[in-house]
């Protein structure tokens, strides 16, 4: 199975290399081409770094996955699953892992990730993909667990392989030593966390990350995940509604 692992943390990311070393293990085939510098919440965006459309590609290495190829590229994780969908990393990918996330993605905000943004775009290129990410919370501790979302990760790659060619799913892991096998959610409206503009008296605005106070939706992905549960969504790419009528 040829797998493409990639993230929106970049090329240098912790995350990145232990997803990768897992797909590794698992006996898959492995490319590893990821944004050379942090390119989060750009969603599915096709941008790169370079005059006339031309994007830069840097071959790495990384720590633990000696053979395994590595490109570090100056563009958004969407154009880099794009790029490998058409065979610029070899032969195209059958699997996207995109990953492992610092920082979970719930709810319907998961538009703007770039971290899913890629698995998307993976799937209206044929490819099924994964989308992973760690619940390190707005005070994130010195170590991450990304092990344990690898290891949470590993136990649906056989599963997404058995699934239609297409199909993603979007996980979220606690950050902790152990998690158990992931919840089947739906999409929250919000999350614990959430995006908010403050905007200046210059015109200009700022971007934070705040607490978001209430309840959250009983059995949505945010919900679980606030209880200590991995949690697994499957996602449609873009499709036309044809239930609307106007």
């Amino acid at each position: 199975m040829r797998a493409l692992i990639t993230n929106d943390d970049g090329i240098d990311s912790p995350g990145l290399a232990a997803l990768a070393r897992g797909a590794a293990d698992h006996g898959w085939a492995v490319v590893v081409a990821a944004p050379a510098a942090e390119a989060s919440g750009t969603s599915a965006g096709l941008t790169g770094a370079g005059g006339a459309g031309r994007v830069a590609v840097e071959r790495r290495e990384l720590p633990g996955l000696p053979g395994v190829p590595a490109f570090a590229v100056a563009a958004h994780p969407g154009l880099i699953a794009l790029a490998a969908a058409q065979g610029t990393f070899g032969e195209a990918p059958e699997i996207v892992l995109s990953g492992v996330n610092h920082g979970a993605n719930v709810g319907r905000a998961i538009l703007h990730s770039g971290t899913v943004g890629a698995a998307l775009t993976a799937s209206i290129n044929g490819a099924s993909a994964l989308a992973v990410s760690l619940d390190v919370g707005l005070d994130p501790g010195p170590r991450p667990h990304w092990d344990t979302a690898v290891a949470v990760a590993a136990t649906l790659f056989d599963r997404l392989t058995e699934l239609p060619a297409g199909t993603v799913l979007n996980l979220n892991v606690p950050d902790r030593a152990e998690a158990g096998s992931p919840k089947r959610t739906g999409l929250a409206d919000f999350g614990e966390v959430r995006s908010h503009i403050q905007n200046g008296e210059d015109g200009a605005f700022t971007l934070t990350a705040v607490t978001v106070e209430g309840e959250l939706s009983p059995g949505s992905d945010a919900r679980l995940l606030s209880e200590g549960h991995a949690t697994v969504t499957a996602l449609n790419s873009v499709s036309e509604d044809p239930g609307l009528e106007w």
